[in-house]
């Protein structure tokens, strides 16, 4: 009975195998409702280097992206075990993929000072600061207990907000044409056209339309559904090129540092704070997946597995050209509102997302994506990054020293980067550190702001 029980488990289960009739639709939600998001940030940050759209390099990243958020999945899923109380991964049902959190800050790296883009170095820059945010998850997640008490609520909320906020601009510049320009009718359409308007603007209301006004699947599916019907509009404007597909091979494994590594201290300490971040951020996406799929909350020990898992992941992931991983929130909604917790149907999830990875006809299709059907899809993510960090920030108290923290930090983050040359005459470890990005100074401020104003009595 007992092996019965194990070979046809419940969906609702962590353990055990359920029926594959069953697991794979539900598993197909979970690739669904993370695929654009995961090969999105590959195809902003090739662009911002400069590299072109279609080409060997960008199908790679592409590839990278999928594979290795396939494998940190799977690590999540089932941990490496290392000793008796501890093991690599959380043994909670959550999906990994290339983060959002990280773009505007990556966008600003792979730019360079000259803003004319570096190529490969500005990846090898990202993939070795990679490394060194790999390496403060780890820690963070060892002293997860004493550390995150630097990053309450308030603090967590106030950064992510600054991350959706950084992020608008991306997604307008897409919908505006994005730095790869389209041909129609054979003419190069100049960036700020209104066909590329049109066609972001019919993204974005199939978007909207798909989210608000169906149930089940589509409802799940809305950005990919929008994606589908903004590629279709580009069609008729005639800016798919298929080029790309056609020159593709038929399979590629991932290779060991493709674009190489760089250490700059720079792009090294920006990043590596973002990464403290999302550990903050990761702890709220395993409560709320334990508390939604489970009933309960998770324990210091998952915690602290799940975090280093964070870290090691993604330290593996940057010397196989993958960029920053971390949990995916709409995936935990799904968990959440399904109570699907059985780790073998996100563990085909997985398995989904690493064959489209191996073959890269599928990415090089993705790469033909135009940037204004990607500005109409996801300017409701960033939309819903911002909401996040609001919702997280109104968790606390908000009077006058927390309305203080919260508005001074953004207003630092935001300012700065939005003038231009408000730093020119500062060394470029600065202009990188903390011009390149407001969420950086938005980080540092609210954390500083945090310890030093006194508390406010409670009433």
């Amino acid at each position: 009975m007992e092996n019965k029980k194990n070979t046809q488990a419940s969906l609702f289960e962590l353990d055990g195998v359920p029926k594959l009739s069953q697991a794979f639709p539900l598993a197909l939600q979970h690739v669904v409702a993370m695929i654009v998001g995961c090969i999105t940030p590959a195809l902003i940050i090739s662009s911002a280097a400069g590299i072109q759209s279609g080409s060997k390099e960008q199908i790679l990243l592409i590839q990278s992206s999928l594979i290795f958020a396939a494998i940190s999945t799977v690590i999540m899923l089932f941990p490496i075990p290392i000793t008796k109380n501890y093991h690599i991964g959380a043994k909670l049902p959550m999906i990994i993929g290339v983060s959002f959190a990280y773009v505007s800050t990556m966008q600003s790296i792979a730019v360079g000072h000259e803003g004319n883009g570096l190529g490969t170095r500005g990846l090898a820059i990202i993939f070795g600061a990679q490394v060194i945010g790999g390496f403060v998850a780890i820690i963070f997640g060892f002293a997860v207990e004493k550390i995150r008490k630097l990053f309450p609520p308030l603090i967590a909320g106030t950064v992510v907000f600054t991350i959706g906020l950084s992020l608008y601009p991306i997604a307008v510049r897409y919908m505006a044409g994005g730095s790869t320009l389209y041909r129609v009718n054979g003419e190069v359409v100049p960036f700020g056209s209104w066909q590329y308007w049109a066609v972001a603007f019919i993204t974005l209301i199939s978007v909207i339309i798909f989210n608000q006004f169906t149930k089940g699947f589509l409802k799940l599916a809305s950005i990919l559904a929008g994606l589908i019907v903004g590629y279709i509009a580009a069609l008729f404007f005639g800016m798919i090129n298929f080029n790309s597909v056609i020159n593709a091979g038929i399979f590629q494994a991932p290779s060991f540092l493709p674009f190489g590594i760089e250490f700059e201290p720079s792009a090294c300490i920006a990043i590596a704070l973002l990464f403290a971040v999302n550990s903050v951020q990761a702890i709220g996406d395993f409560s709320a997946t334990t508390s939604g799929g489970l009933d309960r909350m998770p324990t210091d020990k998952e915690l602290k597995c799940g975090i280093t898992a964070y870290g090691f992941t993604n330290i593996l992931s940057a010397l196989f050209g993958c960029l920053p991983t971390a949990t995916y929130s709409q995936n935990v909604g799904i968990v959440a509102t399904t109570k699907v917790v059985n780790r073998v149907v996100l563990g085909i999830a997985a398995i989904i997302i690493l064959i489209a990875g191996l073959f890269p006809k599928f990415s090089a299709l993705l790469t033909t994506i135009p940037s204004c059907v990607l500005g109409g899809a996801t300017i409701t993510v960033f939309a819903s990054i911002t909401m996040t960090g609001i919702k997280l920030v109104f968790t606390e108290n908000m009077g006058a020293r927390n309305t203080l923290i919260v508005g001074l930090s953004v207003a630092l983050g935001m300012g700065v980067v939005q003038v231009g040359g408000a730093l020119q005459y500062f060394p470029a470890w600065v202009k990188t550190v903390f011009g390149s990005s407001p969420v950086v100074i938005a980080t540092c401020s609210s954390i500083i702001l945090n310890v030093v104003l006194p508390k406010e009595e409670k009433k």
